[in-house]
């Protein structure tokens, strides 16, 4: 693609930012649409977000990407914030608006469309997530409206009942429970979705899994680890060997990317362009 005095530029600030596969994505994006944008990485420390989304908005660059471990700091930086995203507490996705950046998550909207893709879904599922991070309250807030039933499982209980008392309060009744990680058996027997939102068994510790009691994960018939290097984690390998169907996160990301790109520039990406994309993504890997 050649840069002419046309091109729109989009840029993700994080810190660290020289592991992000993003401008795999938004590259392709570009090239499959014929749309003139690039899309850079930029390393902002926290202290410096506040100039670096001014500074952005004074250069004109078209859209933002947040990703750690400015997500909710971003927030009051910004000029309006997307009612899924206000929900959440978290962006991931600045959109230029006349005034300032408009602040979206697309992460929680990506993991729907991935989940969607391979006909994976929600609505009246139990439901069964792993950790109690950032991420994975995003998953419950995402999933509170649709799902018959959560557990949050997580080492600690105090952050999980955190997210389940919140998260109940909201849709007003007991959607959520919050189990403590040493005391999984004590979840009902039943078919479940398990959503695995930690770090556990990402590369380079590919060998451990939040669970490896294979009697236990009987219990799940699909699983969606948010996970994608390795591309097949240990806890997926277990899923399937008990019988169940195992997805990794890669396509979370990538939908993601591209609801981003949407936003940007106005345009709806085909499922022919998001697969030659996500080809382009397993490839880098």
């Amino acid at each position: 693609m050649r840069i002419d005095g046309n091109t729109k530029t989009c840029v993700l600030l994080g810190d660290p930012v020289e592991h992000t596969l993003s401008p795999v994505i938004h590259s392709a994006l570009a090239e499959f649409t014929g749309i003139n944008m690039v899309y850079v990485p930029c390393r902002v420390k926290a202290e410096d977000m506040e100039s670096a989304i001014k500074g952005a908005f004074a250069l004109n660059i078209l859209g933002l990407n947040v990703t750690i471990p400015h997500k909710e700091q971003a927030i009051p930086l910004l000029c309006e914030t997307d009612k899924l995203a206000e929900k959440i507490g978290a962006v991931n996705t600045l959109v230029r608006m006349n005034d300032g950046y408009k602040g979206f998550n697309t992460d929680m909207p990506g993991l729907c469309r991935a989940m969607k893709s391979d006909g994976i879904r929600i609505q009246d599922e139990n439901v069964i997530v792993f950790g109690a991070g950032g991420v994975a309250r995003a998953v419950v807030v995402m999933l509170c409206d649709k799902a018959n039933h959560i557990y949050i499982v997580n080492r600690t209980i105090k952050r999980a009942k955190e997210i389940a008392n919140e998260v109940n309060a909201y849709v007003g009744r007991r959607v959520a429970e919050a189990i403590c990680l040493d005391e999984y058996v004590l979840i009902p027997d039943g078919r479940y979705l398990a959503i695995q939102a930690t770090n556990v068994g990402m590369y380079p510790h590919c060998e451990e899994a939040v669970v490896n009691d294979l009697q236990f994960i009987k219990k799940i018939h699909t699983c969606y680890d948010l996970i994608y290097n390795p591309e097949k984690t240990r806890f997926m390998q277990l899923v399937e060997k008990a019988g169940g169907k195992a997805y990794n996160g890669l396509k979370m990301l990538l939908y993601q990317g591209i609801i981003a790109f949407e936003l940007w520039n106005d345009v709806a990406i085909t499922d022919e362009q998001a697969n030659l994309v996500y080809e382009r993504l397993r490839k880098s890997l």
